[in-house]
């Protein structure tokens, strides 16, 4: 009987250790997303900020402009290049 005991408690635990990692997966991806898109958006603001500087051309670095980038990556940036084209 004992040993019935413990097998089900082994895959009961086993069980339980899977559900969370499964749970807890899902968070770590969508961290993980942001955090990458906003290595990209940085690192494109700064290559955007160093390509512009031959052609008198830079994008304020500041919270909102860093926000922006860090926050949408890729769209941010072009959007931060556009505005500033034209609207600065």
């Amino acid at each position: 009987m004992d040993m019935l005991y413990t097998g089900l408690l082994i895959v009961g635990v086993a069980v339980a250790v899977w559900v969370l990692i499964k749970i807890l997966a899902a968070p770590v991806k969508f961290i993980f997303k942001w955090l990458i898109n906003g290595a990209v958006g940085f690192a494109l603001l700064f290559l955007a900020n160093f390509v512009g500087g031959f052609f008198d051309f830079s994008v304020p670095v500041n919270l909102v402009t860093c926000l922006v980038a860090g926050g949408f990556g890729i769209p941010g940036v072009i959007f931060l290049v556009v505005a500033t084209l034209f609207f600065l």
